[in-house]
């Protein structure tokens, strides 16, 4: 019998979106990375994984203003932070909010 391999971790992208799920429970959640974007700049690292943009359309933000929005997302991803996350590119909207764009 050969010795199972462990199983692969998760990227980052992949964390993020299960912690967002999670914390905001949307009805839409995009995250790109865009560390390939940013290479040679401050916090962008070789592997990448350091820079991303991420929609989320959420009900948890109505009534919020883009700060407490901000605050939010920031929470639920601080983990992330804390292990070479960087940079952000937030997008964060009601579901109004964003069907109002499509009208």
């Amino acid at each position: 019998m050969l010795p199972s391999s462990p199983a692969p971790q998760p990227g980052r992208a992949e964390r993020m979106r299960a912690l967002l799920s999670s914390a905001l429970a949307p009805v839409l959640l995009d995250v790109r990375d865009d560390s390939s974007l940013h290479a040679g700049h401050a916090g962008a690292a070789p592997g990448g994984e350091t820079h991303y943009s991420v929609l989320v359309v959420s009900d948890r933000f109505r009534g919020q203003n883009r700060v407490a929005r901000h605050r939010l997302v920031n929470a639920a991803l601080g983990a992330e932070f804390s292990g070479g996350l960087h940079a952000l590119a937030l997008t964060l909207r009601t579901p109004e909010e964003q069907a109002a764009l499509k009208g």
